[in-house]
């Protein structure tokens, strides 16, 4: 049987947008967004098949999920938005 997903909305962007990081040829746009069902959407680039066998044995994704890279400064800039709880 198929279930629809509930309708999700982008409700915030976390830290600052990629052009006030100096992104301004969009070439360099990763980024950070809270979602109105409490998750987090990334923008970054996929290096699932760089690093998907240098995960931690304790560490595991599945075959729908992908390794998305971020910029440092992406995250720094983000880490005033991010909810402690």
């Amino acid at each position: 049987m198929y279930s629809e997903l509930p309708a999700v909305s982008i409700v915030r962007r976390l830290g600052d947008s990629p052009r006030a990081r100096g992104s301004l040829g969009g070439e360099n746009c990763p980024d950070l967004f809270e979602l109105s069902d409490g998750t987090f959407a990334v923008i970054g680039t996929d290096r699932t098949e760089e690093l998907d066998g240098m995960l931690p044995s304790d560490a595991s994704r599945a075959d729908y999920e992908r390794i998305v890279v971020i910029t440092r400064e992406t995250l720094l800039r983000a880490k005033r938005d991010i909810p402690e709880a």
